[in-house]
């Protein structure tokens, strides 16, 4: 739907809403709600479809004044946090799928240039993963039990670190979108280029199934969701390079808040990942079949989250305001 078609097909409930906000008149608490549902809905609407409008101006001012007025003294709804995971999110992020599409192609070139790298010169595995964990993994693989890394320390223990740590990595890749974007491809790039030589060494030592059975059991949603936060990076880092109708400032503004909420949308998918390589990973014993459907169920589950579903919802959205 064009922006101004959108605009008269609604402007008289804006009005109507703004009139009560600023004159103080007295309507029935569902009217209001229901006022301001729309309002919001519309307001989703219009961030997706009519990114820097002026009714996208407009209707922000409006739902920042209904909010100011409405819930001043009311604590925020329980259910906001599974709303903004089962709808705010995953309809906002449906603008931001070019990013994430650059964000996973830089991320598998590099992946690439480290198994080639690997391939190419024997040195490069040393260099990127360290000596130490190079030798510890081929006294084990000598040991059969070419992933014992995953078992040496206690679950709890590992669950936690490896969290942490990979939160960790998803901040740097986002904040580093501060240098214009090109921080953040150098987070993917590293992180990347050490996946990919990684598994080459496996393939190397005859283990390339063996590694990826078990590494992938974690490392499907793990590095999923650092190329997610790649994504938020990059929509930081191009709201200083593009900043369109906005001023610069204004622009740098709204390309943080943006890329902030895709990092925070990976938080549970990191602790998600951390539990599996902390209490799953290490049974390495288990059969092929079910670390296959492991791997498979959380493939599914971040194409689902990150792709699939957000593109339903915005098509939803278009044909409710189309009608």
């Amino acid at each position: 739907m064009r922006e101004a078609a959108f605009a008269k097909q609604n402007k008289d409930k804006w009005l109507k809403f703004e009139n009560v906000l600023r004159n103080n008149i007295q309507v029935s608490p569902d009217e209001l709600s229901s006022l301001y549902v729309e309002i919001t809905d519309h307001l989703s609407y219009a961030q997706t479809f009519y990114p820097g409008s002026n009714t996208l101006r407009y209707l922000n001012g409006l739902s920042v004044l209904a909010h100011q007025k409405i819930y001043k003294n009311k604590r925020e709804s329980r259910s906001r946090f599974i709303t903004f995971y089962t709808q705010e999110f995953p309809l906002f992020f449906s603008k931001y799928h070019r990013q994430l599409l650059i964000s996973f192609l830089t991320f598998a070139l590099f992946a690439l240039v480290g198994a080639f790298s690997a391939a190419t010169d024997g040195n490069f595995v040393r260099l990127i993963l360290g000596d130490g964990y190079v030798n510890m993994t081929l006294e084990n693989i000598e040991k059969g039990d070419p992933m014992a890394v995953y078992k040496q320390i206690g679950e709890m223990n590992m669950f936690l670190g490896i969290t942490i740590n990979n939160i960790r990595v998803a901040l740097l890749a986002f904040s580093f979108g501060v240098f214009f974007s090109l921080g953040t491809l150098f987070i993917l790039m590293r992180n990347a280029i050490m996946i990919g030589s990684f598994q080459y060494f496996f393939y190397d030592q005859g283990m390339l199934w063996e590694s990826a059975r078990t590494i992938w059991i974690h490392g499907t949603i793990e590095i999923s969701v650092i190329i997610v936060a790649g994504a938020a990076g990059l929509v930081f880092g191009n709201g200083i390079l593009f900043p369109g109708t906005y001023s610069r400032m204004q622009s740098f503004v709204r390309g943080a808040k943006d890329g902030l909420k895709i990092l925070i949308s990976t938080i549970p998918f990191f602790i998600i990942a951390g539990f599996l390589e902390g209490f799953v990973t290490r049974h390495t014993e288990m059969p092929d079949w079910l670390a296959i459907l492991i791997i498979g169920g959380s493939l599914f589950l971040i194409l689902y989250y990150y792709v699939i579903y957000p593109i339903k919802l915005k098509k939803k959205h278009e044909r409710i305001h189309t009608i």
